[in-house]
């Protein structure tokens, strides 16, 4: 048999606040974290708005030598650790090191450290380039940086793959577990890519919102006046553990990962496939793993974008996989006050559907003004609804084709 794995740490950084519950409290008032950049002068940018980490302080989580070798996306990376095995209480000795892993991505890595070298570079020449650069930029070292602050020495990696990269690193590394190559893992998502180049980029792919006169509202999955996702930043990381050893340990238990779904479109560089064939294929995949019937599904967090495409054919997915029980699902996007973390998504999006099993309350999809007759689901709109949530899913769909579902349940000896 299997070995069954459990949540029992989770530590997060997020437009809507540092830590798990300040974060949690703002989402079911339903409020946005999206504003006008700060991080760089955005006038003259078609975009002028994103969903930015407001309240960091990382001289909280780490010293400040250790910063100097670290970009943003590293330190959130950190930070969300360092809350998550606190919570989790979870002690690395040198008697479990080596089963206790790291697996930690990022879409973009470090962005901000190539974008400010590069400055360098051109303005003061090569003598003025860090040796810390390239470390400081690339994806795994966020998972080695943290291994080696804990003393984790168990299997270490990254998966890098655009929006889907969060749930595919938990996904992984809840089969570690499964198969016997660790007893825990820190798992999860991160991204810290606000930047001129990365605005620009987006821009000129037409993929963001340009809803720069009221930002609160850019970000609106599934309603019929969505203009594009508003880009995001921030950090998710969950404990896992084999069930025995967190019993044996008195640890808490959150949830249970029953199910995970990856596979790929096969159809275009960005845009997802038609009707949502992959992203059904992902889910059906999902819900196969757990073992369940679809009637038994009660909550999906969507990937919900706020893209025009991505939001009809991920509705098409969900009413091709679920039939009949899709009217009856609540199905609602986090995205429309976090904006979308790109590689941290599935991290954040995880930690809020474990949140709507153990505390009975549905985020909501905020911004959902103007019905579209394309996306017809419970998208529970505006206000958060309080219910008995067993099993959900967390959807997470990447540019490349690549989709990533989970599956949680509600935890039962």
């Amino acid at each position: 048999m299997k070995r069954r794995v459990v949540v029992t740490g989770m530590g997060m950084v997020s437009p809507l606040g540092t830590g798990v519950e300040k974060t949690w409290q703002a989402l079911i008032q339903g409020k946005s974290g999206v504003a006008r950049i700060t991080k760089f002068d955005p006038t003259g940018f078609e975009t002028q708005i994103a969903a930015e980490v407001k309240d960091f302080v990382p001289e909280n989580f780490m010293d400040k030598k250790e910063l100097k070798r670290m970009d943003i996306f590293i330190q959130y990376a950190m930070a969300s650790s360092v809350m998550a095995l606190e919570d989790a209480q979870l002690k690395i000795t040198p008697a479990n090191a080596d089963r206790i892993g790291v697996q930690v991505g990022a879409g973009l890595g470090g962005l901000t450290t190539i974008e400010n070298y590069h400055k360098i570079l051109l303005e003061k020449g090569p003598s003025r380039i860090s040796p810390f650069f390239i470390p400081m930029l690339i994806v795994n070292e966020a998972p080695g940086q943290i291994s080696m602050r804990f003393g984790a020495k168990g299997p270490n990696s990254s998966v890098v793959t655009a929006c889907a990269t969060g749930n595919h690193n938990i996904g992984d590394a809840w089969r570690i577990i499964q198969r016997g190559d660790a007893d825990a893992m820190i798992a999860g998502g991160v991204e810290a890519t606000i930047t001129p180049l990365a605005v620009s980029g987006f821009n000129a792919m037409k993929a963001l919102s340009t809803r720069n006169h009221e930002p609160e509202k850019a970000s609106r999955p599934f309603d019929k006046n969505r203009d594009g996702f508003v880009i995001g930043e921030g950090c998710g990381i969950l404990i896992l553990e084999e069930l025995r050893h967190a019993l044996d340990r008195g640890g808490k238990i959150y949830a249970e990962i029953i199910g995970y779904g990856l596979n790929g479109d096969a159809y275009h560089i960005t845009a997802p496939a038609p009707d949502g064939e992959g992203a059904g294929r992902c889910m059906a995949m999902a819900l196969r793993d757990t073992g369940v019937s679809p009637e038994e599904v009660d909550y999906i967090n969507a990937h919900g974008t706020s893209t025009y495409y991505n939001d009809i054919y991920e509705t098409m997915a969900i009413k091709r996989v679920f039939k009949e029980h899709a009217k009856k699902l609540a199905v609602s996007s986090t995205k429309s006050m976090t904006g979308h973390l790109l590689g941290g998504a599935g991290g954040v999006e995880s930690i809020f559907t474990i949140l709507t099993i153990t505390r009975g309350i549905i985020p909501p999809t905020i911004n959902y003004e103007a019905p579209d007759p394309e996306c017809d689901l419970d998208y529970v709109p505006n206000v958060a609804r309080q219910a008995g949530v067993k099993l959900a899913f967390s959807n997470s769909f990447g540019f490349g084709g690549t989709n990533a579902v989970l599956a949680f349940k509600k935890f039962e000896p």
